[in-house]
């Protein structure tokens, strides 16, 4: 017998008695949610914006190439949905919607349900993410459980622009990805 099926053999030889999962509590959640997230978000070098003023942005700031999967801002869009990902390396601006969003660390949750393309969240240099008021939950448990409900092949947190802190320790902002991210609660 091989070391590792007389490893195997022992473990499954235990007799060890199931344990159950702990008890998961209710963590307080803040009264106003919109202000913990816009706090959370300026945290993590993020802003929110009011829909007039990311209206605002787009007329005084020259995107030469915007693709937006939003309903809400699809007028906006100067390009097609490429075949293949490779051909936004040069996208300068993508408006997504998100499907919730938490309080406690603004993170939203994207899916595949509403990116047109996975890789627009990360290949972008600007990126807007479009959340419902309704839509923002007080924690991740929270934010979990509505996971739970979902059925997609593809999903991820997105909490702030790309960052890193570990060339020199400070603080580089869109060393890897998105250099900003707006956030419209509607």
């Amino acid at each position: 017998m091989s070391s590792k099926a007389s490893i195997l053999a022992s473990i499954k030889g235990l007799n060890m008695e199931e344990k159950p999962l702990p008890e998961i509590p209710d963590f307080d959640v803040a009264d106003d949610l919109v202000a913990t997230y816009t706090e959370s978000l300026s945290g993590n070098k993020g802003t929110v914006v009011t829909k007039e003023e990311l209206k605002q942005l787009l007329a005084e700031t020259s995107f030469p190439k915007i693709y937006s999967a939003s309903p809400t801002f699809a007028s906006y869009s100067n390009c097609d949905l490429p075949n293949h990902p490779s051909k936004f390396a040069d996208l300068d601006l993508a408006i997504i919607e998100g499907q919730f969003a938490s309080a406690e660390n603004a993170a939203i949750w994207l899916d595949e349900s509403n990116l047109d393309l996975r890789a627009l969240p990360f290949i972008t240099a600007h990126l807007v993410i479009v959340v419902r008021k309704e839509n923002i939950v007080g924690n991740m448990h929270q934010a979990y459980e509505l996971i739970g409900s979902t059925n997609s092949g593809f999903g991820v947190f997105i909490a702030g622009p790309s960052k890193t802190a570990d060339i020199e320790q400070s603080l580089v902002v869109g060393a890897h990805g998105a250099m900003s991210l707006r956030v419209v609660i509607l």
